[in-house]
């Protein structure tokens, strides 16, 4: 049943944020076509920061409340505007716009962008921050258009996009500024799946919720083991695994949930023929 959320998010005018069943679903609607403004950037960035530590959500959406435009890219107006008056530092942390993106990456809920519209620059970057990614077929395309205004995509996309596809196709992506289609993208592994328009929603939204149903730890642990591939040598990323497992075993809710999966036909040939099935009836 949906409950209401601790948190408040109603003073995000360009977000509207709803809560219900361990979801956090954001329609990001700044017209006249999402670009993202430094109103909109500090918006997401004071969502993201407050989302990572609601125990209510398990689950967080992004979609766009425009058909045509999940973001745009960042404020070029804005860019042109950034002080220059000085040589270039360089930070030992993160910060701004890097920042928020790692709020997405690291949190422990799973993080959905539902792209059904055009994703360029910061956009792009904020997609390719969440953990999974959904686009539309004849509908969904990226861009990072940095490099043909003389500037690099400055918002971890130099960064995220060779891990996503490989350097070789970073490289026509980001210098060649062009456009990526829904079936491009899937077959580079730059999203998980293309889907017809009609199912892009309903399938992320039944995936939240299969994710929602699941026990926190089981979800917030398994999410940071498999971000340690992003850091950790596989050596060391095995041995933490192991640890983190080890967490996983001693919650009383994966004990109760291991006992209800052989209950209910789990390791009998009928019951593992249908293993999604099966896995349904532990709830």
């Amino acid at each position: 049943m949906s409950s209401p959320t601790a948190v408040d998010y109603s003073p995000f005018d360009l977000l509207g944020v709803r809560v219900a069943d361990g979801i956090a679903t954001t329609a990001i609607s700044a017209p006249p076509m999402n670009v993202m403004t430094t109103e909109l950037f500090g918006q997401l960035a004071k969502f993201s920061a407050m989302v990572s530590v609601d125990d209510d959500v398990q689950v967080v959406v992004l979609r766009s409340a425009d058909p045509d435009f999940f973001i745009a890219h960042f404020d070029v107006s804005a860019i042109v505007d950034f002080p220059t008056d000085g040589p270039a530092e360089r930070t030992s942390e993160l910060r701004g716009f890097h920042l928020m993106c790692e709020t997405f990456r690291t949190m422990p809920k799973a993080t959905i962008a539902e792209i059904a519209g055009r994703a360029g620059g910061g956009g792009n970057e904020l997609a390719m921050s969440c953990d999974m990614r959904f686009g539309a077929i004849g509908k969904t395309v990226f861009n990072q258009m940095e490099v043909p205004l003389g500037i690099l995509p400055g918002g971890t996309g130099t960064q995220r996009l060779p891990r996503l596809i490989g350097r070789s196709r970073a490289m026509e992506v980001i210098l060649g500024g062009i456009d990526i289609d829904a079936e491009t993208a899937e077959a580079w592994g730059m999203i998980n799946r293309a889907l017809p328009p009609d199912e892009l929603g309903p399938y992320v939204d039944a995936l939240a919720a299969r994710i929602a149903s699941y026990p926190r730890t089981a979800v917030a642990l398994a999410k940071q083991s498999v971000a340690n591939a992003d850091t950790l040598a596989l050596r060391d990323g095995m041995v933490e695994e192991a640890f983190l497992f080890q967490q996983t075993i001693r919650d009383p809710e994966a004990q109760r949930r291991m006992a209800r999966f052989l209950e209910v036909g789990g390791q009998t040939r009928d019951g593992e023929l249908d293993l999604m099935g099966t896995i349904d009836r532990l709830a």
